[in-house]
């Protein structure tokens, strides 16, 4: 006879029905959470296609209060300014730290599209001689392995026509103003004004997280800004910068962008450098230039609106899809060796002032954002180079 074991029947304790019971419940709970959070997943990927499909509009819509909005943004603008001057100078608002001014050459592509010839940009083979700054995005300068945006700041010289600005009539210049990020933190000016508000007052998450009612965060937008403060690039000849923000073209409205442009200038990799030391990008960049005698090449281009996307205007928060619209070259960008980091230049580079609304009508900003550029830009300008003496 072969002896089995026996099944102890016996139900249960207490005790033990207690941990039973305890770990249906919680594997209840576990599968519910899953189940609701799949579902919400799936209906914010359902509202989010929704809102961000188009058609968009083609023109400018100027919401009800702007003007007043943006007044109050110049206050706060200025409060920074007075934040974070120095003993000597009065800082710039935002993009402070200059890595170098650099003088450049843009020439306009000789195959260009006959449609694309607009502006500064109708003569194929035209080269304009420019200025080019490059610069940490912060509002105080900070050590450049500090995670941070990264900014470049074009400007062209001898453009002829009306400029938009009265008070540039004369200049001849036509800027492009763009940082190392495809889209920004902040839709419009209402958003604007409530972040940089906070920001200034030293309330980085109320910037985004204004208050308890989870419909005033702005999760998405917390996630541009984090992604925006990236890591130092080897050198800021090698990062690609972008308007983010909407501009005429002629009759068509388009973003920029300024791209590394491989095969034109002679290969070069720049010397590993020391990251713990303060301005380790100016050092980048006077190794390539002064030292190592190697220029620097860049393609500019364009990306045209398609309405029938969702490519907005007035919502600078939406990168617009290379699957809709991609970028096309429009002008080839030569900076060579040269010879920058001097007194001299620092202070010309200093007391240099871009805006994208210095240039000629064919290349008018549009939207929200550029209209308060338009007004903070100006206003914050003139009150820094008038304390630092200029005007």
């Amino acid at each position: 006879m072969i002896n089995r074991p026996s099944i102890d029947s016996t139900p249960p304790g207490p005790i033990g029905r207690f941990w039973l019971r305890l770990g249906t419940w919680l594997f209840k709970t576990v599968l519910g959470l899953i189940v609701l959070g799949l579902l919400g997943w799936l209906l914010a990927t359902v509202w989010y296609a929704w809102k961000f499909s188009g058609p968009v509009s083609a023109q400018e819509q100027i919401p009800a209060g702007e003007a007043a909005m943006t007044q109050d943004i110049i206050q706060t603008a200025i409060r920074i300014v007075d934040q974070h001057r120095e003993p000597t100078r009065y800082l710039r608002d935002a993009h402070a730290k200059a890595h170098g001014c650099v003088q450049a050459q843009v020439s306009v592509a000789t195959d260009l599209d006959p449609a694309l010839r607009q502006g500064v940009f109708s003569e194929p083979g035209k080269t304009w001689q420019a200025w080019m700054r490059l610069s940490n995005g912060n509002a105080y300068p900070q050590f450049d392995n500090m995670k941070d945006a990264r900014g470049m700041a074009i400007k062209l010289l001898g453009v002829p026509g009306d400029q938009l600005l009265p008070s540039q009539q004369g200049r001849g210049e036509q800027d492009f103003v763009m940082f190392n990020h495809a889209n920004f933190f902040v839709s419009d000016v209402a958003e604007y004004r409530q972040n940089v508000a906070a920001q200034a007052d030293g309330k980085k998450v109320m910037a985004f997280l204004p208050g308890w009612d989870p419909r005033q965060w702005q999760v998405r937008h917390l996630f541009i800004a984090l992604a925006t403060l990236s890591e130092a690039p080897p050198s800021p000849l090698l990062t690609t910068y972008f308007s983010v923000s909407p501009y005429k073209f002629g009759n068509l409205n388009a973003k920029f962008r300024v791209t590394p442009e491989a095969g034109t200038c002679p290969a070069y990799t720049p010397p590993t450098q020391n990251r713990d030391v303060p301005n380790f990008l100016r050092s980048a960049l006077y190794q390539q230039l002064s030292t190592d005698r190697q220029p620097a090449c860049f393609a500019l281009q364009i990306q045209t609106q398609d309405a029938t996307r969702y490519m907005p205007i007035e919502d600078t928060s939406v990168q617009w899809k290379e699957s809709d619209a991609p970028f096309q070259t429009v002008a080839h960008i030569q900076v060579p060796a040269q010879d920058f980091d001097t007194p001299a230049q620092n202070l010309m580079c200093d007391n240099l002032s871009f805006s994208p609304w210095h240039g000629i009508e064919a290349h008018r900003p549009i939207g929200g954002i550029n209209r308060l550029r338009k007004a903070v830009y100006e206003a914050v300008s003139a009150y820094r180079l008038e304390r630092n003496g200029v005007r």
